[in-house]
C-alpha cells in the first residue's frame, strides 16, 4: 500500500465544494498569542476585540455538526453532542503518555488529543479521514498551535504508516468495521512490542461469545455492523494476536454525556431510543453500553 499516494489524494478531500469555503475562512483566522487551559472543556483564552470575536463564533459556526469537545474560543463556548470528558476522565486514571509515541485513531475534532497534551507525549498523531473533522481540528490548533499530526487515514492504513505506537487509542471505531477481527490486527500492527490499546466499543450483555448483527440501523446508526458480548470481544482480541483483555469498566451511554444541542445538526441520543422504553433502541435492541478495555502486544 503507497501510503504517500495515498496521502496527496485524501488531500484533495479538502477542496470538496462543501469544505473548500471552511477552508477559505481558516486563512482568514487572525494570528493571536492565547493561552489554552486543557480541562473538561478545551479552552483558548486572548484578548481579542469585539469584530475578532464576532468573526471566530462565526467560523465555529459555519463548521457545524460539531460531535466531540466541548471547546470554547476566545468566548465561544462550542458546545459538542458529546460531552468528551466522561470517556477521557474515565481513561484518565490508566493513562501514562509522557515521552511515548500516541496514536489516536478515529480521533474526529482531535479533543482527546489536546486533552493528552497535558501529560507531555513524545508525538501525537491522528487519523480521521473526515475533512469536515479535519477543518474543525485546524481551527482549533490555529489557536493551540500544538505539534499534533492529522492524518486524513483509517485504521487500515496503520500496518502501513511507517510509524509504530507506544500506545493507541480506537474509542468508538470497532462497531463500525464490518470484520472486527481484521481491524484488532490492523490495530496491534500499529504497536510496538509491550504496547497498549485503549479501546470502547457497543456491547450486549450475555456470557455466551456471540455478537448481535444489528439490520438496517442500530440505534439509528446505519454503520454498526457487530456488537458483540464481552466474551466475544475477547475472543476476537485473542484471535487479532493480542494477550489477555483488562476490563477498565463498562457503563450505558446517558443523555448526560450524548445529547442533542445548538452546535449539532440532527438528533442525538434521546431520538435513539424507544420513548417508552429508554432500555431499548428504537429497533428494540439492548440500549447502548460501552466497554472500556486495554490490550496489550
Amino acid at each position: 500500500m503507497d501510503i504517500a499516494k495515498i496521502k496527496i489524494e485524501r488531500q484533495k478531500w479538502l477542496e470538496w465544494k462543501n469544505i473548500a469555503p471552511l477552508r477559505q475562512m481558516l486563512e482568514s483566522l487572525p494570528t493571536i498569542e492565547c493561552e489554552v487551559e486543557l480541562g473538561d472543556v478545551v479552552r483558548i483564552v486572548a484578548d481579542v476585540d469585539d469584530e475578532q470575536r464576532e468573526k471566530i463564533a462565526q467560523i465555529a459556526w459555519a463548521m457545524r455538526p460539531w460531535r466531540k469537545g466541548p471547546f470554547e474560543v476566545l468566548g465561544t463556548y462550542i458546545d459538542s453532542e458529546w460531552r468528551s470528558f466522561v470517556k477521557y476522565n474515565l481513561l484518565k486514571p490508566h493513562l501514562d503518555l509522557e515521552g511515548k509515541d500516541v496514536a489516536d485513531i478515529g480521533c474526529n475534532n482531535g479533543y482527546y488529543m489536546f486533552r493528552m497534551l497535558e501529560q507531555n507525549p513524545k508525538s501525537l498523531i491522528g487519523f480521521d479521514p473526515s475533512p469536515l473533522f479535519r477543518t474543525q481540528f485546524d481551527f482549533i490548533d490555529h489557536f493551540v498551535k500544538s505539534q499534533i499530526h492529522y492524518e486524513l487515514l483509517g485504521v487500515e492504513h496503520l500496518p502501513y504508516y511507517g510509524k509504530k505506537f507506544d500506545v493507541i487509542f480506537c474509542l468508538g471505531v470497532l462497531y463500525h468495521r464490518s470484520d472486527p477481527i481484521a481491524t484488532l490486527k490492523w490495530l496491534r500492527q500499529g504497536l510496538k512490542d509491550g504496547g497498549e490499546l485503549f479501546l470502547d466499543t457497543f456491547y450486549i450483555e450475555g456470557d455466551e461469545p456471540v455478537a448481535l448483527c444489528p439490520g438496517k440501523t442500530y440505534s439509528k446508526i446505519s454503520n454498526v455492523h457487530f456488537v458483540p458480548t464481552i466474551p466475544a470481544l475477547q475472543n476476537w482480541s485473542s484471535k487479532a494476536g493480542f494477550g489477555s483483555m483488562e476490563i477498565l469498566a463498562k457503563k450505558p451511554t446517558t443523555s448526560f454525556e450524548q445529547r442533542k444541542t445548538e452546535w449539532i445538526l440532527g438528533e442525538s441520543l434521546k431520538d435513539f431510543l424507544d420513548p417508552d422504553d429508554p432500555s431499548k433502541t428504537i429497533e428494540g435492541y439492548e440500549a447502548p453500553k460501552r466497554v472500556y478495555v486495554r490490550l496489550r502486544r
